[in-house]
């Protein structure tokens, strides 16, 4: 089978891109396991991260790709769940332990085995791939290949952010950063907080005006003030910034939640402009989103097919990935980034 990988650490460049197309031996299914004839994945700037870099090291050579949509041809021993023939998807979370503090209480995105499909099992960037049974999500039929990839992660670690904002119908959210999860979590925003404004911050005009067209309030720069004090911010940046614009944005007991794998150290110094009163004081509070749950991702599907959500997607070739993970990191990032393999 055809499969991109992944054998060094390296910045992302176009003279020297790190990911090589090759032919590899298709995978085979062990107990309570599934083989997955890959139709498309997503492209997430987590891959950008692992490829320079600035998440736990991946084992090499590894295939990335964490948002993956495909059909069920082949079944594992044990199997139970009879999926084969139907059409899946696969998230972040790979696999975790099931038995530990964090996944009893339903919080196995903390778990400590917690594995990262293209990371530290092999993703979608390829023909097929393999995942457990239990760790693969049905496709609602309204939702096409292209459009399903950005709910596995972008959608649903949206989702989960939103979730950790906890907000009332009418209290006040901003979004800082509008790329892939921006772009879904506004929608998502706007069906269960009908009279909730959403304010967007974005650095690139043009993702200000797409905002605008999807029902944003009020749009402005990265440090422009909104119209009033916000109840609530996610940020999915990878920079830091808009963190300290955002903890100045919000209201007095506002919520800050980071939406990032990891932040990007070049502008790290803006941090010693962080003043107690300005950024704070009031019982203003950030937190960050770790992974996704499997709940996070059936919920986002479940709400993905009853707004109907409808992800801005853009197709490459699979054997386009290294061009598509460099339009990203350019930042040339309307809507969400897949490759299409089947």
């Amino acid at each position: 089978m055809r499969a991109i990988r992944m054998h060094r650490l390296a910045p992302l460049a176009e003279r020297h891109p790190p990911l090589q197309l090759e032919q590899i031996e298709t995978p085979t299914p062990g107990a309570s396991e599934l083989l997955i004839r890959v139709h498309a994945c997503g492209v997430c700037h987590t891959e950008i991260d692992e490829i320079e870099g600035r998440t736990p090291p991946p084992r090499l050579p590894m295939t990335p790709g964490h948002q993956v949509v495909g059909t069920v041809v082949r079944e594992g021993p044990g199997c139970r769940r009879q999926l084969l023939n139907r059409r899946v998807g696969v998230a972040w979370i790979h696999s975790a332990c099931g038995a530990c503090a964090w996944c009893l209480e339903g919080r196995e995105n903390l778990c400590p085995d917690f594995r990262a499909c293209g990371r530290d099992a092999p993703g979608g960037y390829a023909d097929y791939m393999v995942v457990g049974e239990d760790f693969a999500h049905p496709i609602p039929q309204s939702i096409g290949d292209l459009e399903a990839t950005p709910l596995l992660c972008a959608g649903a670690v949206g989702y989960r952010a939103l979730s950790l904002c906890r907000l009332d119908n009418g209290q006040s959210l901003g979004l800082t950063g509008f790329g892939a999860s921006g772009h879904l979590v506004l929608q998502m925003a706007r069906h269960l907080l009908p009279d909730s404004a959403v304010c967007v911050f974005a650095r690139n005009p043009a993702e200000r005006e797409f905002a605008e067209q999807l029902g944003a309030a009020w749009t402005g720069d990265t440090t422009d003030a909104p119209p009033r004090p916000l109840d609530a911010i996610i940020d999915t940046t990878p920079a830091w910034l808009p963190v300290l614009a955002a903890m100045e944005a919000l209201a007095p007991g506002g919520r800050l939640i980071i939406n990032a794998i990891r932040k990007e150290s070049g502008d790290r110094e803006v941090l010693t402009g962080l003043d107690y009163d300005r950024h704070l004081w009031r019982e203003k509070s950030l937190s960050t989103v770790a992974n996704v749950t499997r709940r996070d991702v059936a919920d986002c599907l479940r709400l993905a097919e009853e707004i109907p959500l409808k992800p801005q997607v853009t197709a490459y070739r699979l054997e386009q990935a290294n061009e598509a993970l460099l339009s990203l990191k350019a930042g040339a990032i309307r809507g969400a980034k897949v490759l299409q393999v089947l």
